[in-house]
């Protein structure tokens, strides 16, 4: 209908966020689909060969675009290329990139050895660094100190300081109210919100536990595992406070994401100046006795 508008879901698990979704629908796991898998930290090759076929009505991403792009009516060599086909047409195609400025390192790379011989290592040097010999994506080719580009972007050209977006140098106002600095690194049983469904690693990583100075504590009349409401003007979550003294005054820290009310209900969705990435570390909160 006009002026109506659906959000579609394609996940493993049901998670918060698919919860938002008008429509869900069952993504195949590692284990059920074909795919091919570039270096990532390593020099190596591979495919990944389905050991059981898709279970139920769960679909690999690939599918699901094929579908639409038939069902929409998009012309037919945009969709009709198998996952089979697709990979043997990327290791034809000339990679070059920041990393592998040269073309070739496919060279006789094939889907069919792939498949007989396992991972292969692309044809790269032994002992060859990252522009170790310069290369650099800058107008000089070479690693700038000072650069022109950032420059003509706005932004300072030479390295320096820039304070967060949220923080008493920049936004003292906000920080009177919220004169806490979040910090939400990953929990080592968890990674970020992934595998918080497996119990295992659930158990494994406990409650939500908030860190804090002994002296930001008492200024509260906090003590260890008291249940806190941590917040600010976006949202607010819970969690059991733990004295440390691995953080520092003014700091806050609490680990992972559990699914649920967590610290992302906290994150504000500005944007970075440099890279348009997130500041999930530009959050400001207040922390207090949960009623």
């Amino acid at each position: 209908m006009a002026g109506v508008s659906f959000a579609g879901f394609h996940d493993l698990f049901l998670t918060d966020t698919a919860r938002y979704a008008d429509i869900v629908l069952p993504a195949t796991s590692q284990l059920e689909h074909f795919d091919i898998h570039g270096s990532y930290g390593h020099l190596y090759v591979q495919t990944n060969e389905p050991a059981i076929p898709p279970l139920a009505e769960c679909k690999p991403n690939t599918e699901v675009f094929r579908l639409l792009g038939r069902a929409m009516g998009f012309e037919r060599e945009l969709f009709a290329a198998s996952d089979e086909e697709l990979a043997r047409e990327a290791l034809v195609m000339p990679v070059t990139s920041k990393r592998f400025p040269r073309a070739g390192v496919l060279d006789g790379v094939s889907r069919e050895r792939l498949k007989n011989e396992g991972p292969i290592r692309i044809d790269m040097p032994r002992g060859d660094a990252p522009f170790a010999h310069g290369g650099f994506d800058t107008p000089s080719k070479k690693c700038e100190f000072y650069s022109a580009a950032l420059e003509a972007m706005g932004l300072d050209p030479l390295p320096a300081y820039t304070p967060p977006a949220e923080d008493p140098q920049t936004q003292p106002e906000l920080a009177a109210r919220f004169p806490l600095q979040l910090l939400s690194p990953p929990h080592s049983a968890l990674l970020n919100s992934t595998f918080a469904n497996v119990k295992s690693l659930s158990d494994q990583a406990g409650s939500a536990i908030i860190e804090l100075t002994k002296t930001d504590a008492d200024s509260r009349g906090l003590g260890e595992g008291d249940l806190l409401r941590i917040f600010n003007d976006r949202g607010e979550f819970r969690a059991r406070l733990r004295l440390s003294d691995g953080v520092k005054p003014g700091v806050a820290v609490t680990l992972g994401c559990r699914w649920g009310s967590n610290v992302n209900t906290t994150t504000s969705t500005t944007l970075t100046d440099f890279g348009a990435g997130a500041t999930f570390f530009d959050n400001l909160v207040q922390v207090e006795k949960a009623i």
